[in-house]
């Protein structure tokens, strides 16, 4: 599995974790709300009738010390059984009472709690009733304090109990894609055998031929060329996704010999289309760990595929360079270069751009990103609409000089590509 895939499985196992205690979360902070809202109402509608039955009797029934009656008669204010806290009567509300005024129910915050106050007239004068609801006050927080935690756990556990369901959810779909992976890697090897007799036998077809047929031969020879790198490239890309023991093993490689053998090896097709490619290398080896193979076909589908876009009399840059962690491989072109939006697009497969017309994004720039992922590394495009392109390879260093460097004697492979 790549990089990209595993990160797009993260992804989703966290997402549906996350949905899951978001929604346990709200279902609580839902009963939370229902709950607070009941007690609130029921301790408020209590603590009214308890005001309402001491300002008609002129007695206490709550709690002595929560309590307080004060009674306004023949023009003096008396309190009792107990004391009234400070600031006690609200003399300006018996008086208005007192008047002719209605009855006032107030709130009062005092000194960190809450007193309720009616003041209401009766038949002897005008009594006021207080009530310091610091016991209800104290419940509320208390409910408060115990459905935050409950929350909390419970999101908790959401959150953990959402992370096994995702994982289980999600596991038929890394399944299904190493089975997708086993049957590409299945198929693509299968079919390396005879489309390679294909090509074979469509090349010696079209030596034979007459002139006059030779030119749908060739063609064919082409189209059966590009079948067998279209083949290549998925048993590549199968092989890096797959599990570490079916992946090619890896080895030193030497950056500058490939560069250098990649070069060379379009050095023909360069002069034709009448492209300049220089070369810029350190004088000493410059190696990674990872697959030889690979990381040729990295080097030199990049230079293709800016030898694809660079029109007669362009110029090609390929630079390879090092610090002391990272090795780096740089290709420059002149071509028509693509909008920036279109960077990281570029490496979807069979992705099409503005104005590509016919010619597409193919598998090679995919798979230039898979093949670089799968070692550790990263790939970025650069480009503006006809300013060139810029691709640049960062991968880490090998940290042991080995005894034999990885040669890239091999010639790589030079599809044409476009970006």
């Amino acid at each position: 599995m790549t990089e990209p895939e595993r990160a797009i499985i993260r992804r989703a196992r966290i997402r549906m974790s996350l949905l899951v205690g978001t929604a346990v979360g709200l279902l609580l902070a839902l009963v939370g709300a229902v709950a607070y809202t009941t007690l609130v109402a029921g301790q408020e509608r209590q603590i009214q009738r308890e005001l309402a039955w001491g300002a008609e009797n002129g007695s206490v029934t709550g709690p002595v010390g929560c309590t307080w009656i004060i009674v306004l008669e023949q023009g003096r204010i008396t309190a009792g059984p107990a004391q009234p806290p400070a600031g006690f009567p609200l003399r300006d509300a018996i008086y208005r009472v007192a008047a002719g005024g209605d009855r006032e129910i107030v709130t009062v915050p005092r000194d960190g709690t809450v007193y309720h106050v009616r003041t209401q007239a009766t038949d002897t004068g005008v009594v006021q009733a207080v009530f310091d609801a610091r016991y209800q006050l104290a419940d509320r927080r208390h409910l408060l304090w115990a459905f935050a935690l409950a929350a909390t756990i419970g999101v908790l556990a959401a959150l953990a109990t959402g992370l096994v369901v995702a994982h289980r959810s999600v596991a038929p779909l890394v399944e299904a894609l190493a089975r997708q992976r086993r049957f590409v890697a299945d198929a693509s090897h299968e079919l390396r055998t005879p489309i390679a007799q294909v090509h074979t036998r469509a090349q010696l077809l079209a030596r034979r031929a007459r002139s006059s047929d030779r030119r749908d031969l060739e063609r064919l020879v082409g189209t059966t060329r590009r079948l067998g790198e279209i083949v290549e490239e998925l048993l590549l890309s199968a092989r890096l996704a797959g599990s570490p023991d079916d992946r090619p093993p890896t080895a030193p490689v030497d950056l500058t010999a490939l560069a250098e053998a990649a070069v060379a090896h379009e050095s023909d097709r360069a002069a034709e289309r009448s492209v300049t490619v220089t070369l810029s290398t350190p004088e000493h080896p410059v190696e990674v760990d990872g697959v030889p193979s690979a990381l040729r076909r990295v080097v030199s589908e990049l230079l293709a595929n800016a030898l694809t876009h660079t029109p007669p009399g362009g110029a090609i840059g390929v630079t390879v360079r090092c610090t002391e962690r990272n090795a780096e491989v740089r290709v420059e072109d002149t071509g028509p270069g693509f909008h920036p939006a279109d960077a990281s697009r570029l490496f979807d497969r069979f992705h099409r751009g503005a104005g590509a017309g016919d010619r597409r994004f193919g598998l090679g720039l995919a798979l230039v990103r898979e093949v670089v992922t799968s070692h550790g590394g990263t790939i970025a495009a650069e480009g503006r609409p006809g300013e060139g392109a810029t691709f640049t390879v960062t991968l880490k260093r090998h940290r042991a000089r080995p005894a034999a460097p990885v040669s890239a004697a091999e010639p790589p492979a030079s599809p044409a590509r476009s970006r």
